[in-house]
This record gives structure tokens, sequence and C-alpha cells, in this order.
């Protein structure tokens, strides 16, 4: 199977208010109801499994809790596993079905991350030989590692309050 990848796919989304409050339409809400039309492959109590409507592959899905949650630091641990598992099954089923020889999870939080859609998803995203995707492009400047790991095992053995972390700043 050849598969072709468009680099220009991410800006055609439209974007939605990454300030946007729970009165304000949210499409991920509004496909958990049933109100909006997807192309729904699973669903659980707590997920729902849909394709993207521009994909970056074939079959490639979103996963979705069904109660609102706006990004990585706002999903609680118990909703985050659910999504998981279901990104697992869906994964699976991509490899069984679809002939996907890898998998990529995908998901961005805030908008620096490119996140469109302020409800937490994870994409799922089939890999097939030779589709060309390039999910990271090695920006990074690795003589900066001894800095950063120190850092994060400094946050990760002893983390901020809330208020102070977002007090903090980068380099």
């Amino acid at each position: 199977m050849t598969v072709t990848f468009d680099p220009q796919w991410l800006s055609r989304y439209p974007a939605q208010d990454p300030d946007s409050t729970a009165e304000s339409p949210c499409v991920f809400c509004a496909i958990a109801r049933g109100e909006a039309e997807a192309h729904v492959v699973s669903e659980t109590p707590d997920t729902v499994c849909f394709l993207d409507h521009l994909p970056a592959t074939y079959g490639h899905v979103l996963v979705v809790p069904k109660q609102h949650h706006q990004d990585l630091f706002d999903i609680p641990q118990e909703s985050f596993q659910q999504v998981m598992a279901a990104a697992k099954q869906v994964a699976n089923a991509l490899r069984d079905s679809c002939g996907a020889t890898g998998i990529n999870l995908v998901h961005a939080t805030g908008q620096a991350a490119h996140q469109s859609v302020f409800h937490f998803h994870v994409h799922v995203v089939p890999r097939y030989d030779g589709d060309s995707i390039v999910v990271f492009p090695r920006l990074a400047d690795p003589a900066h590692k001894h800095e950063v790991a120190q850092r994060l095992r400094t946050a990760l053995t002893d983390p901020l309050p809330p208020e102070a972390a977002t007090e903090s700043s980068q380099p």
C-alpha cells in the first residue's frame, strides 16, 4: 500500500478557542452525545473512538473521553487510563484489520503543541511501511540533555505546588 502525506493537513483544522467555557460548543462532546456526525468505530461507557475527519493515514482514529476534559493537565487519572485502554484496543484492531505495521499515539496539549480541539483526545495513527511521515523531526539541541535531565529529576522528586509551577519560566 502506498500512502502519501500532505504536510499542510494540520493547518486545515478549524481552530477552537482554548479559553472556551463549558457552555461553548465542543465538537467532541457533541460527537460523544451523538449530536454531531462522526464515523464511530468503538464506544465504551466512558470513551468514544471515531475516524479523524482529516486523516494522516488510512484508519487514523481519535479516542476521546465522553466527559469533557480540556487537556492532559485537566484529565483525571481514571479517565486517562480509560482513553489509553481504548487506544490500545483500536491499535490492535488497526493492525489486525488494516494491516498497520506500526502505530503512533499522538496527543497535543496547548496551542504551542498545536492542539486544535480543546477536549482531551489521543490520535491513534496507523503506520505503514514506507509512509514517509516524520513524527519527531529532532530539532532540539542534544547538548542540553544534562540540564534538562536534572530539571526533570528535581521536578519529579520534589514537585512544585500547581500555582508555583505556572509562575516558573523556562530558560
